[in-house]
């Protein structure tokens, strides 16, 4: 396995160089190119010839006449008037083919699950982009040997569920059952394991195996990584996670923002890893971190997906974080301005077409193609002019976390009422049993919003008369998800609860309190 890793090290050098020659070409030439492709693609489909494919390939400006004859999707939209044919068993609706797999969305935006088409097209996507960005870790400086040991995937299982003429589950299960034959030796916890549905059981033979294993990295859901770590320490009475996987240097991470977890991965850790983002959504693996040192996510630009860049401001976007009808028109790549907040418009090998993903990013590098995910849409908070977003809300209650020496893995927002006027009501997950008067907790919070949004501080001498924080135990954030049916792999907790979802979650609270 050590002169395996040799020569994958190796192979990433040469990769490297080859990459450097492959980024002379600009932003704009790639995403030109990777729109052409998917119209000749796509020409021929139902949603190709009503949309006129054909005329847009043949003008002068493919892209522009893109913009003006393709409307704007969002999910709700696209699944009524296309996707439900492809399930229904259509061929060629808005991708050639039949849909074979369907990807069940974590639908932390509403009740209900979405289902996105994945195609073979979307698979090899991913896979490519997997590959590219294993090929960055040699900026990393990691040892040789990393690439000779095992990389534990936590994610849904491939043990999908046909419907039909199609399966559905999550994308990781899908994903992990479309993998190469060349990954087994270093894949874990292997197909037995990752066939399980039960995701305790998943997990209790997880710990089992743990010290059959090798790991050098893991990858997946910081929450579910964490429970995993922390049960396999207690399992076996080890100190850190080290004491049993000594190679481990590297997490790959996705889904929500890393900052809230940071103090409590650290205390599971007998020495630093390199942590990574990537930006793997259900309907395409769009960026992912290939600079150290760097923040930022480097979007994919020639890999099956062509992307729009809408200003998420009030001009463009309601309070409910729904799209105007007289939004401005969306911004190619070569238009977009660092450290300005923008929703994402996607069109894709799998039959996305200027799909609203519902994701909002700002560039922390123009030139580099880099960014950071800043939250949903719908999950801001913007009752009077605050203009609060989820990236506003990590960072505050990772400074919390710091400032009180403890670990707030989870935490949601609610609006509410304040009189006449309006407040923020937080819930913050701690896993520590440490007396703290929510009062305190909630001036210093609110201290730190203020540092770190001047909308935000302008709004609370006016009409933002009131925040609230209520401490919770960690484990009712996830409990709540497993009776929603949300547990496990790709399911994370919203950042922002309204209408129903903040009903039942308030339920839910009353109910654990009456039990004690």
């Amino acid at each position: 396995m050590v002169l395996l890793g040799s020569l994958i090290k190796r192979g990433l050098r040469l990769r490297k160089t080859i990459n450097k020659v492959r980024k002379g070409r600009s932003a704009s030439h790639w995403q030109r190119s990777t729109l052409v492709k998917l119209l000749k693609k796509a020409k021929g489909t139902q949603f190709g010839q009503t949309y006129n494919f054909e005329g847009i390939l043949k003008s002068d400006f493919p892209r522009n006449s893109f913009q003006q004859t393709v409307p704007i999707f969002d999910y709700t939209r696209m699944h009524r008037e296309w996707w439900s044919k492809s399930l229904a068993g259509e061929q060629d609706v808005t991708w050639p083919g039949q849909i074979k797999y369907y990807a069940l969305s974590s639908g932390t935006s509403g009740s209900a699950s979405k289902y996105i088409p994945v195609t073979g097209s979307m698979i090899k996507s991913m896979r490519r982009t997997s590959v590219r960005q294993l090929l960055t870790l040699v900026n990393y400086n990691l040892p040789e040997d990393l690439f000779g040991k095992g990389v534990l995937v936590l994610g849904g299982s491939t043990d999908l569920e046909k419907v039909g003429n199609y399966y559905m589950g999550d994308l990781s299960g899908i994903n992990q059952a479309n993998m190469p034959f060349y990954t087994s030796p270093f894949y874990k916890p292997g197909k037995a394991i990752a066939r399980q549905k039960d995701w305790n059981l998943k997990i209790d033979e997880i710990v089992k195996k743990a010290p059959n294993w090798d790991i050098g990295m893991i990858t997946g859901v910081p929450a579910w990584n964490q429970i995993v770590l922390e049960r396999i320490i207690q399992t076996y009475r080890l100190n850190t996670i080290h004491d049993i996987w000594p190679n481990l240097s590297v997490f790959i991470y996705g889904g929500v923002a890393f900052e809230p977890y940071r103090t409590a991965f650290d205390r599971l850790l007998g020495k630093p890893i390199q942590y990574l983002e990537t930006y793997l959504a259900s309907e395409g693996f769009l960026a992912y971190q290939s600079r150290k040192e760097v923040k930022g996510m480097e979007l994919v630009l020639n890999n099956g997906i062509f992307m729009e860049f809408i200003p998420f401001n009030a001009s463009n976007f309601n309070e409910e974080g729904e799209l105007r009808p007289d939004a401005q028109r969306p911004l190619l790549i070569e238009e977009v301005r660092k450290n300005e907040e923008y929703a994402i418009l996607i069109s894709t090998n799998a039959g996305a077409w200027r799909y609203l993903i519902g994701d909002t990013i700002k560039f922390s590098s123009v030139e580099h193609r880099e960014i950071i995910i800043t939250g949903r849409t719908k999950h801001f908070l913007s009752l009077c002019g605050e203009h609060l977003s989820v990236d506003n809300m990590s960072r505050a209650v990772e400074l919390l976390a710091e400032q009180r020496g403890i670990s707030f893995p989870e935490f949601t927002v609610a609006p509410m009422p304040s009189g006449h006027f309006f407040g923020h009501h937080w819930y913050i997950g701690c896993s520590e049993s440490i007396p703290m008067d929510s009062q305190s907790l909630a001036l210093q919070l609110d201290s730190i919003l203020c540092m770190l949004n001047d909308d935000y501080k302008v709004e609370r001498q006016h009409a933002l008369k009131e925040v609230q924080v209520t401490l919770l135990p960690v484990t009712w954030f996830y409990e709540w998800l497993e009776i929603r049916g949300k547990i496990g792999a790709q399911s994370k907790f919203p950042r922002v609860l309204r209408g129903e979802l903040l009903q039942a979650w308030g339920e839910f609270i009353l109910n654990k309190q009456r039990l004690g």
